[in-house]
């Protein structure tokens, strides 16, 4: 029989991160599709209507919550999706450092997004 083998140390945070991130993400997306695709049809969402959501505290913190747990739980299983397939040494560095910044450019236009639909000025 095959034996058992993955990057994840049960013990480490990024295991337990891997985990409520993956929790927290199902709530939200469970939100959004039931406001988005329920409540409002997708042929009633405006751009204005947009604005007005994210211009609501609630609603903006856990629009970028979400970005910040989607990003981290997605990049966090493909660097642990490569582990697993062997990769190490200098490869190893230079796919947490490209992963690394893609996050980063990620988080910064997803923030600079929410942040321009609420009506702020966010050019650089």
């Amino acid at each position: 029989m095959a034996e058992h083998y993955s990057s994840f140390d049960r013990r480490g945070w990024r295991w337990l991160l891997q985990r409520l991130t993956a929790a927290f993400l199902i709530v939200v997306l469970a939100f959004h599709f039931m406001l988005l695709h329920f409540v409002n049809h997708a042929a009633e969402i405006t751009f204005a209507g947009s604005q007005a959501r994210m211009s609501q505290v609630g609603y903006f913190a856990t629009m970028l919550l979400f970005l910040v747990t989607a990003t981290f739980h997605g990049v966090n299983g493909v660097y642990n999706a490569l582990l697993n397939q062997g990769l190490d040494g200098t490869a190893k560095r230079v796919v947490l450092a490209l992963l690394v910044v893609a996050s980063a450019a990620l988080l910064l236009q997803g923030t600079r997004l929410a942040l321009a639909l609420t009506g702020m000025d966010v050019s650089l």
